[in-house]
């Protein structure tokens, strides 16, 4: 069943959403500065933010698979529409896990890398919001041809997702090792 332009999820709606979770995200920083957690605590944080990034992470990871499959000819449209649907949960679930683990890891909020790592998770997070928006357009081409345009905001939409996914991931690798 195609979707209609009156079935999308209005843009005020997604505005709001990408400004609550900006907000969110701006006060788990404030938070991390005045949390101090002991060594168990940190030990389970670290644990906990490696789990939500195999879960946030992994389900990208399979949606954009999919959708490489698609683009080869080997799976129809379809199946990336019915994953990404399905792979919405664990996705949003792993990033805000993500946001609330790292409350404990002694963020350095005066380190530009850190700062960096930041924005993308900021960049991952309005692009997931973005993200959703175009599937709901690619819905309604789930049968047919898709247009050239929406291809390219749907590439320019899953370059921002990996590159966000993993440069935040090779920042927390690099601080890691400074710790």
């Amino acid at each position: 069943m195609s979707r209609t332009a009156q079935e999308l999820t209005p843009s005020w709606l997604l505005t709001a959403l990408g400004l609550a979770a900006t907000t969110v995200i701006a006060a788990a920083c404030w938070t991390a500065g005045h949390v101090h957690a002991d060594a168990s605590l940190l030990t389970v944080a670290r644990f906990l933010h490696v789990a939500f990034l195999v879960v946030g992470l992994g389900s990208v990871l399979a949606v954009d698979w999919f959708a490489v499959l698609w683009l080869t000819g080997k799976r129809p449209l379809a199946g990336v529409l019915d994953t990404a649907v399905a792979l919405q949960t664990p996705i949003w679930a792993g990033l805000g896990g993500l946001v609330v683990s790292g409350l404990f890891l002694r963020p350095d909020l005066h380190s530009p890398l850190t700062l960096v790592k930041l924005g993308l998770v900021v960049a991952v997070t309005l692009n997931g919001l973005w993200a959703h928006r175009l599937g709901q357009l690619l819905e309604t081409h789930r049968d047919g041809t898709v247009p050239r345009r929406l291809l390219v905001l749907s590439g320019l939409a899953a370059t921002v997702s990996q590159t966000g996914w993993w440069g935040a991931c090779l920042i927390g690798f690099l601080n890691s090792q400074g710790a």
